[in-house]
């Protein structure tokens, strides 16, 4: 290879996105099934759709209450809706929030927020794509939209519904001969594996797939201050809200018609005087479609004739379709919870009413033994979690509101130009998120949702790399979320202008998931994770020419043969000979030369010993940062997590051998950008080279060996690093 010159000693690797990921626009095809191409290939062919991928059987009916054998599965059918019902529909006319009735499925926590999701017709229909029909163009395939960790997703269907004794079994419509609400429960559970797996949940999480907004939980107390103020607030920006009453016996039906342990929706609000009297209602639906409220302002209370019948008109409708008012105290004492979802500037658009949010999104993994350090900040693990910087510096603007503050301390309650009224010191309002990925697939084999949250310290500079486990305990809280058991875990903050560290955590040391952490602010914000850049400084790994010992150099020209070079394989059965056997780990080949091994011998050697240090002959992922940084690489924590899990052993730890191996691969990769490098730029700006390449290619170099770096063309000489960075993104 090309050594660089004195100046050029350091090369630095810049992931980029996939080049299919960074150009894709719109939805991800769930499964690849693209409705356009279905829906066209039935109609040519005079078929109707049978999704291979979601059959009509005992599997998507469920595993355990709903599972084959079960009595609950007993009788089932599947069957097109034409098939049970003389005009099926996809839409009646418009829809609405009464459109959406539970059936046996106990998934009111879904239902209750497609209610909510009638309510705009915007956000509707993002979910629900019009132009759908039983009529024109009619081919058994439907499709639907739901937000997924980051990203919308298109679900394709067929429209085989279970049908027991003529009925649907699960969601139906008020109006009999509608199917669009059907239709999207069984997207709902394709996406997840299950109807069964719906059984149970919080209303945030659908509110969150509805919309790719952000979740909070309020826990209410009989005298929530500013309650009806932030419902207000919430529905005026177009948010979607729910309220549950909390129960340890399932859903009980109450003697006032309400029903504890599950899910409405709250889909307006009203404030009128009665004479000196203010009256503060709230305006509840329950996805059964029927049950409602029968206390004061219920459907059928007198006091409704005291209001002037143009009010009486407008808010009233006489009907057992489940919706009902109810005043504000009464609502704080019979409810326990109340769900709200804030929306994202995609889904709102440019201007939305109430003013629109910022946003940022991280995806992790917690992995055991390398950043899964639990929720105790007093705990030498906790700083190996992983750890964003959030800056903060425009407070809110301050708001003309007449009701007192919010259950968050106000929902403007700063100056954006210093104190606020009565003296308050500017703040700033950010929403964090942090959501389990991919969990609730899981039920089927027996896991549930971790407990999960994270903690915000303040930070006094810049945070800019990972720091020793000595420095986070002394950091100052700011704030933290709840740790529980559920998919989202929100936290509404009121900040000072500053900078902050965010560290969302597992609340048990080990355990493993997948996450997205999302910040949302009403002002502009910055977010970074914490990480290294991927580089190497190639002098590190210079070592004073010393020869090896003749017996060694021996075993070497055995194994390397008249060419001088050993394979990986070749390369740990000499490290096994030399120092002491350990198992060996076949690996595809990546050349490397005698001087190359004599450094990997020697100069990794006296690293390890340095960073072993309970002299046990291994390392945990800590240490293994720690003597790659020392060995002159600058790892990121995705390519560090990536390397963690494929040379540690199962007691979470590396010995010699692997941590040569390891070394060794990174050697060969940092050597081979040098190589393209030096034939592409006889001077480096800086005397620091760039090579961009996707996380895909890094990995496929130091786990099988296989080349990602063209050889270089004769024109190549006069090519700039730009032109270096577009053939890179040109190869697979």
């Amino acid at each position: 290879s090309i050594r660089m010159e004195s100046g050029d000693r350091k090369v630095t690797i810049q992931l980029v996105e996939d080049g299919a990921g960074a150009g894709a626009r719109g939805p991800q095809l769930f499964k690849g099934q693209n409705y356009e191409a279905i829906r066209t290939a039935c109609l040519e062919s005079g078929i109707l759709f049978r999704d291979p991928y979601f059959s009509a059987g005992p599997d998507a009916l469920g595993y355990d209450k709903l599972g084959p054998d079960s009595e609950k599965a007993k009788g089932v059918e599947w069957k097109r809706p034409y098939e049970f019902c003389a005009e099926p529909h996809f839409i009646c006319e418009d829809m609405s929030r009464t459109d959406v009735c539970q059936g046996s499925l106990g998934n009111c926590w879904l239902l209750a927020a497609a209610a909510s999701l009638t309510l705009y017709p915007r956000l509707l229909y993002r979910v629900v794509p019009p132009g759908q029909s039983f009529q024109d163009g009619y081919a058994g395939v439907f499709h639907f939209q739901l937000w997924q960790f980051g990203r919308w997703v298109d679900v394709v269907v067929d429209d085989r519904l279970p049908v027991r004794e003529g009925k649907l079994m699960f969601v139906r419509s008020e109006q009999r001969n509608e199917f669009w609400a059907p239709l999207l429960e069984k997207a709902y559970a394709k996406l997840h594996g299950s109807y069964e797996v719906m059984r149970g949940g919080h209303m945030n999480e659908a509110f969150v797939d509805f919309t790719g907004g952000v979740g909070e939980v309020l826990y209410l107390r009989r005298n929530t201050p500013g309650l009806f103020a932030a419902l207000r607030h919430a529905l005026a920006k177009e948010s979607l809200v729910g309220a549950t009453a909390l129960s340890d016996r399932g859903e009980i039906r109450t003697d006032e018609g309400l029903v504890k342990g599950h899910a409405y929706s709250v889909t307006g609000t009203h404030k009128m005087f009665l004479g000196f009297t203010k009256v503060r209602l709230l305006r509840l639906r329950n996805p059964w479609g029927r049950v409602e409220w029968s206390g004061p302002w219920s459907d059928s209370c007198p006091r409704w004739d005291m209001l002037p019948s143009e009010w009486r008109d407008a808010l009233l409708v006489k009907k057992e379709d489940g919706e009902f008012w109810m005043e504000l105290q009464d609502f704080l004492t019979h409810f326990n919870t109340v769900q709200i979802c804030s929306l994202s500037p995609e889904v709102l658009g440019p201007s939305p009413a109430g003013g629109g949010w910022h946003i940022h999104i991280f995806q992790g993994r917690w992995v055991r033994g390398f950043n899964s350090g639990g929720s105790q900040p007093s705990a030498e693990t906790f700083w190996t979690n992983p750890q964003f910087r959030l800056t903060l510096l425009e407070p809110d603007e301050e708001e003309d509101e007449d009701d007192e503050e919010g259950p968050w301390g106000g929902w403007g309650a700063a100056g954006a130009r210093g104190p606020a009224r009565g003296g308050r010191m500017p703040k700033c309002t950010v929403l964090l998120s942090l959501i389990q990925r991919n969990r609730r697939c899981l039920r089927a084999r027996g896991l549930t949702y971790l407990t999960v949250g994270f903690h915000v310290f303040q930070l006094l500079g810049l945070w800019d790399t990972p720091r020793s486990r000595a420095l986070l305990p002394g950091l100052l809280r700011a704030d933290r979320s709840v740790f529980c058991a559920r998919r989202d875990v929100s936290r509404r903050c009121r900040l000072p202008p500053g900078h902050y560290l965010v560290v969302p955590s597992a609340s048990r040391v080990g355990d493993e998931a997948d996450f997205t952490l999302r910040i949302f602010s009403e002002r502009s914000h910055t977010a970074v994770e914490i990480d290294d850049v991927i580089s190497a400084d190639l002098d590190a790994l210079q070592v004073p020419y010393k020869p090896l010992e003749l017996e060694l150099a021996q075993l070497f020209l055995e194994l390397a043969g008249e060419e001088e070079e050993l394979d990986a394989l070749q390369l740990q059965t000499l490290i096994s000979i030399a120092l002491e056997p350990a198992r060996a780990n076949a690996r595809t080949p990546g050349e490397i030369g005698l001087r190359t091994c004599e450094q990997l011998v020697q100069c990794f050697g006296a690293t390890f010993d340095k960073f072993d240090e309970d002299a046990s002959g291994t390392m945990n992922s800590y240490e293994l940062r720690l003597a790659l940084n020392a060995a002159g690489f600058h790892l990121n924590n995705q390519l560090t997590q990536s390397l963690t899990s494929r040379y540690r052993d199962s007691r979470l730890r590396v010995d010699f051998e692997r941590f040569v191996s390891c070394a060794a691969r990174l050697t060969c990769i940092f050597r081979e950008c040098c190589f393209w490098l030096g034939h592409c730029s006889q001077h480096l700006d800086g005397g620091e080279g760039v090579v961009c390449l996707t996380h895909k290619q890094v990995l496929s170099f130091l786990f099988s060996g296989r080349r990602w770096l063209p050889s270089p063309r004769p024109e190549a000489e006069e090519a700039t690093l730009l032109q270096v960075q577009a053939a890179l993104l040109g190869t697979s």
